[in-house]
């Protein structure tokens, strides 16, 4: 077996698929009955334009290369997606003026598109929302998440490659020309592969933790991050993506269309202790108060309790913004082996440009 890739979410599957189209015969295991039941199947299923991450950090550069990337995937495989923009939306004089240092963060991450929007520009675009001002991100958009793995899995197996659900790997030990991956009791099978890719979304930390000298010190902490959504009920009030101003530990909460004109606001942030995928209906008041600030119309008993998806997060309530954490054999050692934390948001948008900058440390 020449490559191993642990975890069959969206960022997997296309790091499987790189290696496969550059002639590695690849097997993806995952643990889950079926591919992309974690994270990849609990966001927002937005194509990010790059706006928000510090200039220079993974998040920045694998966001903008990632959404060009992912735009020309979606376009040559027939994925369905919409280039449909998004505002960010400022309500306030001091949100106004915070407008324009993310501009000036976006061009310094490459994204020169955006467009500041008067109160009357965005009226006349958007007639439900109240602001002082916006940003307008043309190149933002969504896309069809569960179609985007399923062309990445048919990519995978034509290229001779195989994806195996409700396989857990229990154990990496790394042997001279390789490694070993183990996996559970119910198989009780080994695979002798020349690399590995730990890209376990949540359960990546403890398949570090199995991989025998793996260096403790380089496992980052860990932390889960809830985010909620509610579906709005009733006509759909908006034709882009609306977005607040963005508050430390995520985006807030936002507006998003899906392609059959759904309309979903979330995520919160709710930091819990357990993976917890139940959506606490009593958080509807924080909703409505948080999204009434740009779209006062919203009307009494119009959210219903949608779905929650947890993010792996390495600094908690306290700590400042995380990048990505891709470490290859140069970081921890260990020949043949890269593993990824922390892989949030923007990890649907970066997914082929995450896969690309994989292989690389890998010199596959």
């Amino acid at each position: 077996m020449d490559t191993v890739v642990v975890g069959a979410g969206v960022v997997g599957l296309a790091i499987a698929r790189a290696l496969a189209h550059r002639d590695h015969e690849v097997v993806v295991l995952e643990s889950a009955a079926q591919i992309g039941s974690g994270i990849s199947s609990r966001n927002s299923e937005v194509i990010h334009a790059g706006i928000y991450y510090p200039r220079n950090t993974l998040k920045a550069r694998l966001c903008v290369d990632g959404k060009h990337a992912l735009y020309a995937y979606c376009a040559d495989y027939g994925i369905p997606h919409e280039r449909c923009g998004k505002l960010i939306v400022a309500v306030s004089q001091d949100e106004k003026e915070f407008l324009a240092g993310m501009r000036d963060r976006a061009r310094n991450n490459g994204v020169d598109d955006l467009r500041v929007l008067t109160r009357a520009e965005v009226s006349a675009m958007e007639p439900e929302i109240e602001c002082a001002a916006a940003l307008l991100s043309p190149s933002t958009g969504i896309v069809d998440g569960h179609a985007l793995m399923l062309s990445l899995t048919g990519d995978i197996e034509n290229a001779a490659g195989s994806v195996i659900p409700a396989t857990a790997v229990t154990g990496i030990q790394p042997v001279d020309g390789g490694l070993i991956v183990s996996t559970d009791e119910s198989l009780d099978m080994e695979l002798a592969a020349n690399l590995v890719v730990i890209a376990a979304g949540l359960g990546s930390w403890k398949m570090a933790a199995h991989t025998e000298g793996f260096p403790g010190k380089l496992i980052p902490p860990k932390y889960y991050c809830k985010g909620s959504y509610f579906v709005l009920q009733g006509a759909r009030p908006f034709s882009r993506l609306i977005y607040p101003v963005p508050e430390k530990h995520g985006l807030g909460i936002h507006a998003t269309l899906d392609l059959n004109g759904l309309v979903r606001f979330g995520p919160d942030t709710e930091w819990v202790e357990n993976e917890d995928y139940q959506v606490d209906a009593s958080r509807a008041g924080v909703f409505y108060r948080a999204i009434r600030r740009y779209y006062p119309g919203l009307g009494d008993n119009r959210l219903s309790p949608g779905y929650a998806g947890i993010r792996p997060k390495t600094s908690g309530p306290t700590g400042e913004g995380q990048d990505f954490q891709i470490l290859g054999p140069r970081a921890h050692g260990i020949p043949g082996l890269v593993s990824l934390f922390g892989i949030e948001s923007p990890g649907l948008t970066s997914c082929l440009s995450i896969a690309a900058y994989t292989t690389e440390l890998l010199g596959a």
